[in-house]
């Protein structure tokens, strides 16, 4: 009797332990599925918060022309349908990749997206940009979902100067397409750079990759180049390439500024929707220590880029007055120029060259503003950080932004968090 007690006694444990067992794992396998559909929700509604973004301009529909905060976010652009998207909106995002730039002269902060080798600056007044705070909000997922939205050219073109020519300038040029090379495409292309004080050299011409999409540019003064001295690390200049295959259009740049012994001139936006443009001595930047009292005469010139790629001249307005002049030390730390009106709708580049003058002769540089994020192919990084999310989502789209190829990748995740409890 007492033997069959204990084992009634130990089935009954056993038949427990299974149960728990069981339960367990049944109870598992539900959270698991319930997470599968919740990772399977996010993939979908990636996708949508995807096409709500590329697929309305937002409203109102010019706030990328202006300094509004928009009632409704979207980047297409107004003027095109399908995934098309506005230069100027991308420029109005606040960028998550670039410091923050503080100018102590007026006391503003910048959404820094500088860019190339050296003397490429876009610096917005943060003020007039769109968060990612507010873009949450007026995409109705503030407190529910994170995101990261970047813009990037489809066809990347590497462009590298050749150090080791020390006598003329020497470019090298490397055309990609989505990991593999562009072979025999033709190559525009166009260069300012500074002769001297008052003088800006241009040339423009075309050349085609080889079958490892490889292309090399001597500017040596022979076979019809111009010639281009850097020696001595002294000239500066900006390059810029499009190719176009099949209607596949990417851009590529590069830019050199050249320090003097007074500094440089950095552009800070202070009125994006008016064209304001404030021209500041470089030590007025926020650099300690490294003050400089010596006075940079400069000009500036406005250069709209249509589809031709064919530069056209829109000389600047002076709102200052007076001399070309800015000087850290004494007199005006920044300049005051504006773009035109009739082309602050077209998409183009500042281009300001300064000097110095005294007793060791001259110096000068110049340095360069994209107006429109297509123009140089620049990329945009806007939104959080994923880092450390349990699971993100990822969609993209193939997106024309200025004519230009460009991939439009999103990134989603929940803010709730939730795992599998074993």
């Amino acid at each position: 009797m007492a033997g069959a007690t204990i084992d009634h006694l130990v089935s009954v444990m056993v038949f427990l332990g299974a149960l728990a067992l069981f339960v367990g794992l049944f109870n598992q396998t539900i959270q698991t599925a319930i997470i599968y559909q919740r990772h399977r929700y996010l993939a979908t509604k990636c996708s949508d918060l995807l096409d709500n973004m590329l697929l309305n301009p937002g409203y109102p529909e010019n706030w990328g022309r202006s300094n509004c905060t928009p009632a409704s976010f979207g980047l297409q652009d107004p003027e095109f349908t399908q995934y098309r998207l506005s230069s100027f909106s991308l420029m109005r995002l606040l960028s998550s990749a670039g410091d923050r730039v503080y100018y102590e002269k007026i006391g503003k902060w910048y959404s820094n997206v500088s860019w190339g080798f050296g003397g490429g600056y876009l610096l917005l007044q943060e003020s007039e940009c769109v968060n990612y705070s507010t873009a949450s909000k007026l995409l109705g997922v503030n407190g529910t979902y994170g995101f990261q939205l970047t813009i990037t050219p489809t066809v990347n073109i590497n462009i590298v100067e050749d150090i080791q020519v020390t006598d003329h300038l020497r470019l090298n040029i490397t055309v990609m397409g989505q990991g593999s090379p562009l072979t025999w495409v033709p190559i525009e292309y166009f260069i300012y750079w500074v002769r001297s004080e008052h003088e800006l050299g241009f040339w423009r011409n075309i050349t085609k990759a080889d079958a490892l999409g490889f292309a090399c540019l001597d500017f040596d003064g022979k076979s019809g180049m111009p010639k281009i001295d850097v020696s001595g690390n002294k000239t500066a200049y900006l390059f810029v390439a499009r190719v176009n295959l099949g209607g596949l259009r990417g851009v590529g740049y590069l830019s050199r500024e050249i320090t003097t012994r007074a500094g440089n001139i950095i552009p800070f936006i202070e009125s994006y929707e008016d064209g304001i443009i404030l021209l500041a001595h470089k030590w007025g930047k926020n650099d300690p220590g490294k003050e400089c009292r010596g006075a940079l005469h400069f000009n500036a010139t406005f250069y709209v880029l249509p589809d031709n790629f064919a530069p056209i001249k829109s000389d600047v307005l002076n709102i200052t007055g007076g001399p070309w002049l800015v000087n850290y030390g004494r007199g005006k730390p920044f300049y005051a120029v504006q773009i035109p009106p009739d082309a602050l709708s077209e998409v183009g580049f500042l281009v300001v060259t300064y000097w110095r003058e005294d007793e060791d002769g001259f110096e000068w540089g110049m340095v360069v503003m994209p107006w429109g994020i297509g123009t140089f192919g620049l990329s945009v990084v806007f939104g959080g950080d994923p880092s450390g999310r349990e699971w993100v989502a990822t969609d993209m789209r193939q997106v024309i932004v200025n004519g230009v190829a460009y991939q439009a990748k999103l990134l989603l995740w929940s803010l709730k968090g939730y795992g599998v409890i074993g």
